[in-house]
């Protein structure tokens, strides 16, 4: 089959109403608490939706069934630990950013460090952003050329394109409500391809689960104590948790959406609640990754990443082929929108406010929008460079990887300010800089000997370690 007129009216249809309205949501943006926090007056439920599409996104609609193609159902595993470090984020670090008018998740450094603390935490959190997104762009742009014929480059370029416009014009309550959208068609496309595959393998779902079941890759659960296996228990319990705990506490894509609820209660709703969706989530593409192994019988792709791709294309009738690959877009969408803005947020509120002096709510969103533009051009870039090294591995594998060697450090960071009043901003400072180098060291020299879901919490042990010690000699 191929992607016909149904299809593609079904697509551009869809990227249209979503940039339209994205862009119309924006209209009652005055300044930077509306264009950064949604004036910090959102729902919810919608903010829990948003942060799962935030950090879901294309990564799982594509690569997590190529994980299960390749592998089992071990992945799994890291949504038990994705759920715990939500829980200790819910409890600390919540109320500590409801204290005071925080704009950015560095800010809380700020406040118990000094303005050294935040930006360098910050400049941090754009590095490991800019890599990993840029990873998320790329993965996108997978459909979207076998569908066209394009170049990944040509392709990169125009999904970063689309998703600007809105996310330029409607600011975080577009990136919010609009991932709330995206979110109920992508795991709406997840649930289609399960219903189709029961009828595309013969036998149907209990044919696929016994065969499944007979090569081994219903395993969930791996208590092997090897720190060179990525999915085991207690990589997924202690990697997992320490990951959640930094990525949802410490990193501005999260936070940004969590200051946007009226109070802490809300935002520890929308947390919580987060952890389970992504538990389902999880669950429900390492299933169609089940399923797509028994229909091409375990035959090679070029990348796990392709695989689903290619059954949407090639597999799925007209029109719904084309529902599918919008909520392809919808993922892709969702996460590049969120990080684009949390970027401008973190450039506008870390680095350009206190440089000029210039905090007024309509400096400070004028300024985000520049750097919006920006950080969307430098995202693009990013994911053209990933090209080449794309190969043999699957995306979500490496965006985590990527986000993963700066987590730690920010976790000690953040340790460190909430729960010791003794270490310095100096020594916040050699802490996170120890953190983070100990982690990219072990990543570039002994990345066979120890799996990235360990990351976190090794490069949280190095910056408390770091941080305490340098306080005890000065």
């Amino acid at each position: 089959m191929s992607f016909g007129i149904i299809d593609t009216t079904v697509l551009l249809l869809y990227m249209v109403g979503i940039i339209a309205w994205g862009a119309w949501l924006g209209r009652t943006n005055r300044g930077g608490t509306d264009y950064f926090l949604g004036s910090r007056n959102l729902p919810w439920w919608a903010v829990m939706l948003s942060v799962v599409a935030t950090e879901t996104s294309t990564l799982t609609f594509l690569s997590i069934p190529g994980v299960a193609y390749l592998g089992t159902l071990a992945f799994l595993q890291l949504a038990l630990g994705y759920l715990a470090g939500r829980a200790v984020v819910a409890w600390i670090l919540i109320p500590a950013y409801y204290r005071g008018e925080l704009s950015t998740a560095y800010a809380l450094l700020e406040t118990r460090f000094g303005g050294g603390a935040r930006r360098y935490a910050s400049g941090i959190f754009m590095i490991t952003r800019l890599l990993a997104d840029s990873v998320r762009l790329f993965a996108t742009a997978i459909p979207l050329a076998i569908i066209t014929g394009w170049s990944y480059p040509v392709s990169i370029l125009v999904i970063g394109a689309a998703t600007l416009v809105y996310t330029y014009f409607g600011g975080i309550k577009a990136v919010v409500w609009v991932d709330a959208l995206q979110m109920t068609l992508y795991v709406a496309g997840g649930v289609i391809a399960l219903l189709l595959l029961q009828g595309a393998v013969d036998g149907g779902w209990p044919a696929i689960l016994a065969s499944a079941g007979s090569a081994g890759k219903l395993q969930v659960l791996d208590f092997s104590p090897s720190p060179a296996v990525a999915y085991t228990f207690w990589a997924g319990l202690v990697g997992g948790g320490f990951l959640s705990m930094a990525s949802h506490g410490t990193d501005q894509l999260i936070v940004q959406r969590l200051l946007t609820c009226r109070d802490a209660a809300r935002s520890r709703r929308a947390l919580i609640g987060s952890g389970f969706a992504v538990i389902v989530q999880f669950a429900l593409f390492l299933f169609v990754g089940l399923g797509l192994w028994a229909f091409f019988q375990g035959q090679d792709f070029a990348s796990s990443d392709e695989i689903f791709a290619r059954f949407i294309i090639d597999e799925m009738p007209a029109g719904l082929r084309g529902l599918l690959i919008a909520g392809v877009f919808a993922a892709a969408m969702s996460s590049l929108s969120s990080s684009i803005n949390s970027l401008a947020s973190a450039s506008a509120y870390d680095f350009w406010g206190p440089a000029t002096g210039r905090r007024d709510d309509r400096a400070i969103m004028n300024a985000g929008k520049v750097f919006t533009l920006l950080w969307a051009g430098l995202l693009v870039v990013g994911a053209i460079v990933f090209i080449p090294l794309s190969q043999g591995s699957a995306a979500v594998e490496v965006a985590l990887a990527a986000a993963s060697m700066a987590y730690g450090g920010l976790l000690g960071a953040f340790a460190l300010g909430v729960l010791t009043r003794r270490v310095s901003q100096a020594g916040a400072i050699v802490g996170m800089t120890a953190g983070v180098g100990t982690v990219v060291a072990i990543w570039i020299t002994a990345r066979d000997a120890v799996a990235w879901p360990w990351f976190v919490f090794i490069g949280l042990v190095v910056t408390v370690a770091a941080g305490s010690l340098f306080r005890r000699r000065q």
